[in-house]
């Protein structure tokens, strides 16, 4: 296996796919940075040379990828919630924040059903 950015990369697939295994590196993304890197996207991992693979190192390190791009978005969530925008109290809440309707669906952020118990009427 090759390892890039801290991440073993798997060497059956083809080397557009096996970049996007990277956090923050997509389909798009990992055509530009081997495209950069002057390799054959539909070579398989297996098939690079030590080279190519230094190359690829050089090419990836120009963006920011896994840890850095994760704190940073975790950084700009907790700005959100600390300013108290509407996007924050979503978050906070844990509700879907782009104006998805939450009456139905939305059981992604929402969680697992919580059942509440209806009132008991009082017979005479």
């Amino acid at each position: 296996m090759a390892r890039i950015a801290g991440v073993d990369i798997p060497k059956q697939k083809r080397g557009v796919i096996s970049l996007t295994y990277i956090y923050g590196i997509g389909r798009s993304r990992a055509k530009e940075i081997l495209a950069e890197a002057k390799v054959d996207e539909s070579t398989k991992v297996s098939d690079w040379t030590d080279e190519e693979i230094g190359r690829l190192r050089d090419a990836v390190g120009t963006f920011k990828i896994e840890g850095e791009l994760r704190s940073e978005i975790q950084l700009n969530i907790k700005r959100l919630m600390d300013i108290g925008c509407y996007r924050g109290i979503r978050h906070r809440a844990g509700l879907p924040l782009r104006g998805q309707r939450t009456k139905n669906n939305s059981r992604t952020r929402k969680g697992r059903r919580k059942t509440v118990a209806n009132k008991k009427k009082v017979t005479k």
